[in-house]
């Protein structure tokens, strides 16, 4: 298991987050689709971690996927831990904040521009900065 630069107890997170983000940020829960904030977002400026304000993603990365979540193809560089997650019946990989551990969502290798790749957040774990 990870140490990260926030560590806090999980009373601590009770307090500062909501009932929903403390069950998808600290529990790995997941967002229904179509509903968050930010699925179609489309802005200028940077998406940072709900639970410790580290940033994640610049808007330029975000794309429509359709999924149902925010997609972006590629965080900012050191900002997400991967983690294997063998949960419900398949293998994917989980993204996490690399500076508190919060759950974000997951990476698939679907994504349609060059890098291939599909960053599924949950827009609970995320919040937005504009530029």
């Amino acid at each position: 298991m990870s140490t990260y630069a926030i560590n806090k107890s999980e009373a601590d997170w009770k307090r500062e987050l909501t009932e929903e983000q403390y069950r998808v940020l600290r529990e790995k829960g997941t967002e229904r689709p179509f509903t968050g904030t930010y699925n179609m977002h489309f802005e200028d400026g940077l998406y940072r971690c709900m639970g410790c304000e580290s940033p994640l993603f610049e808007s330029a990365s975000k794309f429509e996927s359709g999924c149902g979540w925010p997609s972006f193809d590629a965080p900012i560089e050191g900002a997400v831990e991967y983690i294997q997650d063998k949960s419900h019946g398949m293998i994917r990989t989980e993204i996490v904040c690399s500076n508190c551990g919060s759950h974000l969502g997951h990476v698939f290798n679907d994504g349609p521009t060059k890098t291939g790749e599909r960053y599924c957040v949950n827009s609970v774990s995320i919040n937005f900065d504009e530029k």
